[in-house]
């Protein structure tokens, strides 16, 4: 049974948290490109999310968040990570803390690192399924090895008999992937420079006293 599109309103996102509320899959739109998510709580939804990409479970999958407080709940937010949060949040920077010891994380989420990268969106529809939900589990929407679907007629062609529900927000935004900053080490390290370019990550570590060895180009 294929996936059914409904629009990225009000209503549509009610529905979808229905949906991951009862363990269900649903493509999203986001900032860049379609995600596809499942609600953290749902036994076995992260293998889930593997299996509808088709792809062997051996990276882990960030969490797209409501926001900051959200972020403290899951993992340990210490200097640089607050600083950078608070600078870039909601936008295009993912930060990689370590897991709060007293959560319990499904082990696909992370690999079974001890580490959670986490982001808070610039789009309404993530982060209202977060408020909703909780904290998402989210990958792009497409089988691994295709294109990015940018649509919801593609996601229905790629992903449609193996998903619940899609939220229709129109042509995927795109742009660059979020700049990705490991925060979990003694030494910060840019794991993927993307949306914030390497000069402001160090600006804003250098604003909030951080000390770093980031050497922008």
């Amino acid at each position: 049974m294929s996936a059914r599109i409904v629009p990225d309103d009000a209503a549509g996102r009610a529905d979808a948290i229905e949906v991951l509320r009862a363990g269900g899959i649903v493509a999203l739109p986001t900032d860049t490109v379609y995600g596809v998510a499942v609600a953290l709580s749902t036994p076995g939804g992260v293998e889930n999310l593997f299996h509808v990409k088709r792809r062997p479970p051996d990276k882990g999958i960030m969490l797209l968040l409501d926001g900051g407080a959200q972020a403290a709940e899951i993992g340990e937010m210490g200097p640089a990570a607050t600083a950078l949060a608070t600078a870039c949040w909601p936008g295009g920077l993912t930060v990689v803390v370590p897991r709060r010891p007293d959560v319990t994380l499904p082990a696909a989420l992370t690999g079974g690192a001890p580490t959670i990268g986490l982001r808070v969106p610039d789009h309404d529809a993530p982060r209202a399924l977060a408020r909703g939900v909780g904290p998402l589990p989210t990958t792009s929407a497409n089988v691994s090895g295709l294109p990015e679907a940018r649509t919801a007629e593609e996601i229905l062609a790629q992903l449609g008999d193996a998903i619940d529900l899609i939220l229709d927000g129109g042509v995927a935004h795109g742009g660059p992937a979020s700049t990705v900053v490991d925060c979990t080490g003694d030494t910060l390290r840019v794991l993927r420079e993307g949306a914030v370019p390497l000069a402001r990550v160090a600006a804003i570590l250098d604003g909030a006293g951080v000390v770093h060895d980031l050497v922008p180009e």
